[in-house]
């Protein structure tokens, strides 16, 4: 049985059971949830302008990242530079039906005109076909590519497009792929991250990948849901929304 062979064998045990979830992470009370926050401009509209105040609010409240499109990263990583707040760029976005060389291309740009993370969308089509072989390769060149950067990659597997054995696969793959997290969206097709997906791939990846919860998260009662059911990073464009949130309730209780 080969390595394929094996991982396919393990997604079929998991979609009859689960592995049991590891352990969350305590819920961030006020400010601290800052450092969860992928804050996010994706639109295609985006200006400059919408990319100077993203990366504002981004130092000012001290996010973990702001998430632009590749196009953007020049911009924004010259008004992060000192601040701490990573650039991350988005790679195939927002579809993933680019070939692995124009992948591996857009993000060794990115990193070189400073982004710090790698958001990748897997070639969907491609597991949904079937063809698994390509999509571990899809992804492996460029985990290649940013590992080699020392930087850190996210796949985002447009869970909303997939069936529940389907995210499994995705997961493991991503798994032997060696990235660094799995994400649930891109937020350009209809339904983004849910609960339950959230504990999904949490308890598919253990503790050896973490997740990213993206779409539709705009308040803080959900950013809480994704957190205790595994996510460890939000993408939200409601960012500061979502920060005022924890800090008014840590005030209140």
């Amino acid at each position: 049985m080969n390595r394929m062979d094996e991982l396919l064998a393990k997604a079929e045990a998991f979609s009859q059971e689960l592995p049991a979830a590891p352990p969350s992470l305590l819920l961030p009370q006020g400010k601290q949830i800052a450092s969860w926050i992928d804050h996010t401009q994706l639109k295609p509209e985006a200006i400059a302008d919408s990319i100077k105040k993203l990366c504002s609010e981004a130092r000012e409240h001290g996010f973990a990242t702001i998430c632009v499109n590749s196009a953007n990263i020049p911009l924004a990583a010259r008004l992060l530079e000192g601040s701490g707040v990573l650039a991350c760029s988005t790679v195939g976005f927002p579809l993933g039906a680019m070939l692995t060389s124009a992948k591996v291309y857009e993000t060794n740009v990115s990193l070189e005109e400073g982004a710090e993370e790698i958001d990748m969308v897997l070639n969907v089509g491609a597991l949904k076909g079937g063809s698994y072989d390509l999509v571990l390769a899809d992804i492996q060149g460029v985990v290649e590519a940013t590992h080699r950067q020392k930087r850190i990659i996210k796949v985002i597997l447009e869970t909303a497009l997939l069936t529940r054995k389907e995210k499994i696969i995705a997961c493991l793959i991503s798994k032997q792929a060696g990235a660094d997290f799995v994400k649930t969206s891109t937020g350009f097709v209809s339904g983004g991250a849910t609960v339950e997906d959230i504990d999904l791939m949490f308890r598919v990846v253990g503790n050896e990948l973490r997740v990213k919860a993206s779409g539709g998260i705009r308040d803080l009662k959900t950013a809480h849901a994704m957190i205790r059911a595994g996510a460890s990073r939000l993408g939200v464009s409601a960012g500061v929304q979502i920060l005022e949130e924890s800090i008014m309730e840590a005030g209140i209780h």
